[in-house]
């Protein structure tokens, strides 16, 4: 069993030099972790080498991208996190979507899973400093090997929304990164996990379950309803999202927003979002209503969660100082 932890997910809207300040306030606070997360923003490692350096909290990345960083180059990036927080650091990997590896990297997106499953095999040779040969369906390396490994070992993560991806966290993996689903759908995404490391002789109990939630952190009201709004169609219409949201057996709820969508008509779209379905995925209501719901997602199986804010708030200033409030209204140490 792991013990419940709390975390960030970086960086938040202050300067990335300022998060090592953060770090320690929020450690104070409770906090056990700081996750990465890298999408159009900056990318995922410096914001743990900020973090790593200022505290002792675990960081890890939630998620490395498996297409546009080479395996070499994804094996350096690691082991210099590794050695800047050893023992601490978890290496969080996954295939991202389309439109990231595709349409703004020129790389294509083929054989995801795949891809994904023979990247943690190649990683844990390389991390472990052995000279790599590896031959496999979606890349080959021809004698890699790190002059500077890490001294203690990497876990790896993989960040899975799918059947297949969850069998791939299942059968190779040290835990699995969860992603936009319900508190409910939690029991299902693990079932599979667990289900995949005991079809493969592992320990089910022996994969840490880890989730990014979406936490909306604005007074409820018609604006903050939009904002949410906004935020479920600009994910759920990403075809990586909505394969995820059928399988999850979401197509009966989502169906007039995705047809609307598809149809151009984005007001349309978004009226159609249920309000059960924006209660189901997103973390909103006065804090303590939150924290509840929070609370929820690890009685359902969740062991590590790391807050994600959004806000309808323009204004910089006021922004950063509504998330550094929500940090302090979930932090374990009230």
């Amino acid at each position: 069993m792991f013990e419940k932890r709390l975390a960030l997910s970086v960086p938040y809207e202050f300067p990335l030099g300022d998060h090592g300040t953060l770090a320690r306030e929020m450690q104070q606070l409770g906090y056990k972790d700081a996750w990465s997360y890298e999408v159009d923003g900056g990318d995922c490692f410096a914001p743990l080498a900020v973090v790593a350096q200022a505290c002792d909290m675990r960081v890890g990345t939630a998620i490395a991208n498996v297409y546009t960083r080479g395996p070499a180059t994804l094996a350096q990036s690691a082991a210099s996190i590794a050695e800047l927080a050893p023992g601490r650091f978890i290496l969080g990997i996954g295939s991202g979507s389309k439109p990231i590896v595709q349409g703004w990297n020129n790389i294509p997106f083929t054989k995801p899973a795949t891809r994904v499953k023979e990247m943690v095999l190649f990683l844990r040779q390389a991390l472990a400093g052995e000279r790599v040969v590896f031959d496999g369906t979606t890349f080959k390396v021809d004698g890699f090997r790190l002059s500077r490994p890490p001294r203690q070992e990497v876990p790896i993560h993989v960040a899975a929304l799918r059947e297949g991806m969850l069998k791939v966290a299942g059968q190779v993996a040290d835990g699995v990164c969860l992603n936009w689903l319900s508190a409910e759908d939690v029991k299902q995404s693990v079932a599979v996990v667990r289900k995949a490391a005991e079809e493969a002789g592992r320990d089910p109990a022996s994969i840490e379950i880890t989730a990014r939630l979406m936490v909306n952190i604005d007074e409820p009201g018609p604006e903050t309803e939009n904002v949410i709004r906004r935020l479920i169609a600009a994910y759920l219409n990403v075809p990586t999202y909505r394969e995820f949201h059928e399988w999850l057996g979401r197509t009966p709820q989502l169906q007039g927003m995705w047809s609307a969508w598809a149809e151009g008509d984005r007001k349309a779209a978004l009226a159609a979002i249920p309000s059960q379905t924006m209660d189901d995925l997103i973390v909103k209501g006065h804090a303590q209503e939150r924290r509840e719901h929070v609370q929820r997602y690890l009685d359902a199986g969740i062991d590590t969660a790391f807050f994600s804010f959004s806000s309808s708030e323009r204004d910089p200033k006021k922004r950063a100082e509504a998330v550094m409030q929500a940090l302090r209204d979930h932090a374990p140490r009230q």
